[in-house]
């Protein structure tokens, strides 16, 4: 019982990878395969129990290199059910979603946990996934269930969804730039039952966002605290930056990410222009190393000392490829640094070898590091974005 996560047994591989190859590029079909022997060597799980509540989900490793898992009711616990899901959608072998279906129904009761904003983190890459790939009605009807929960936090003064209940000492109503991700299960249960309580909120928190999360040349606060009566803004702050006034490398992709979606969903060309603005900040303004791979903070400049962030590349990655499908003005730039991103992270210097890092795909990613937490440590989520931006690259080729 203690044990349910089984830390990496090495399998040797007696299938071939039985991967479609009709249509992917030789270059591609590596990358699916590197991974696929890669996170292999992760899955050999044990059933475990679905009523027990301990720490099943991998988040990361902790500093001597152990095998860090989180419970579900951890903001990351949908990553690792949505990395099945994209693997068998790369693959087609149904190892994997069976993994995924084990893992995803774990999550079912987070519909209900109205704590804070990161439901649609955890339930548009687990369930959500799920439904697009398996069309489970099952599935539809808990998404709908936690739309409906997410809602309960939007405060109609301020504008915005609620992110966090805690620190209260700091913030009475903060709103963070990664709620911008959580907007697309809105957006999905809008298009599914055709309320337009869910879109409209989802609008409304775009635009709140877009007017006070921002500076003149479009890099990110992270935290916008509210006045919840007055809605007026009374402090911006960028907690997980290295200071109030700098880019945090991780907020500004998902600013890039967000901005693309929701245009995506709306088709309000103000959408657009800003994803594109959020874009001109982190490909001409913001110091990228030459190998594209952002420091933590986009501010720092001491790229030998400062510890990478390959979440935050791999979530421009995955944003710049769909961004690309929506413009035909920088369309090339967009594909030439996503794939320039792509092919860094795959490189031996940020992609761990067979077995290394508890089979985790990405090392050098940064969580939170003014709290001196996982520090140049793999994350869960970086895999997660990095296989959606290989399956999103994959996709733009074969059309």
């Amino acid at each position: 019982m203690m044990r349910l996560f089984s830390i990496c047994l090495v399998i040797i591989l007696t299938n071939s990878c039985k991967i479609n190859r009709e249509h992917d590029t030789n270059d591609d079909i590596l990358l699916i395969e590197k991974a696929f022997n890669q996170l292999q060597y992760a899955s050999a799980v044990k059933k475990f129990d679905y009523i027990s509540k301990e720490k099943i989900f991998p988040r990361s490793t902790d500093k001597t290199g152990k095998l860090r898992l989180v419970d579900k009711k951890d903001w990351t616990s949908g990553f690792f059910p949505g990395v099945l899901w994209l693997m068998y959608d790369l693959t087609k072998e149904n190892n994997w979603k069976g993994k995924a279906i084990e893992y995803t129904q774990v999550l079912e009761s987070e519909k209900f946990n109205a704590s804070n904003h990161d439901i649609g983190f955890k339930m548009m890459s687990s369930f959500g996934l799920g439904y697009k790939i398996t069309n489970n009605k099952n599935y539809r009807e808990i998404l709908i269930r936690s739309a409906k929960t997410l809602v309960t936090r939007f405060n109609e003064n301020v504008g915005s969804i609620r992110s966090w209940d805690h620190n209260k000492d700091k913030w009475e109503f903060p709103v963070i730039i990664d709620n911008l991700m959580n907007l697309e299960l809105l957006f999905w249960a809008w298009k599914e039952t055709g309320d337009s309580v869910f879109y409209n909120i989802a609008v409304k928190h775009a635009k709140t966002t877009k007017k006070n999360h921002f500076r003149n040349d479009f890099s990110t606060y992270h935290v916008v605290g509210y006045n919840s009566d007055s809605g007026k803004v009374v402090s911006k702050n960028t907690y997980q930056g290295y200071a109030d006034e700098s880019c945090w490398a991780r907020g500004q992709a998902w600013a890039l990410y967000g901005y693309t979606m929701i245009y995506r969903e709306t088709q309000n060309p103000e959408f657009l222009k800003q994803a594109e603005n959020i874009a001109n900040y982190i490909i001409n303004i913001a110091s990228l190393p030459k190998d594209y791979i952002p420091l933590w903070d986009f501010s720092l400049l001491d790229i030998e000392k400062e510890p990478r962030d390959t979440s935050a590349a791999a979530i421009i990655a995955s944003a710049l490829f769909e961004l690309s499908t929506f413009t035909e003005y920088n369309k090339t730039i967009y594909l030439q640094v996503a794939n320039r991103i792509m092919e860094s992270l795959s490189s031996n210097q940020y992609f761990n070898t067979l077995g290394e890092n508890n089979g985790f795909l990405l090392k050098h990613a940064t969580g939170h590091k003014p709290m001196n937490s996982e520090i140049d440590v793999p994350l869960i989520y970086a895999d997660y974005y990095y296989l959606e931006a290989l399956s999103r690259k994959i996709k733009i080729k074969n059309n």
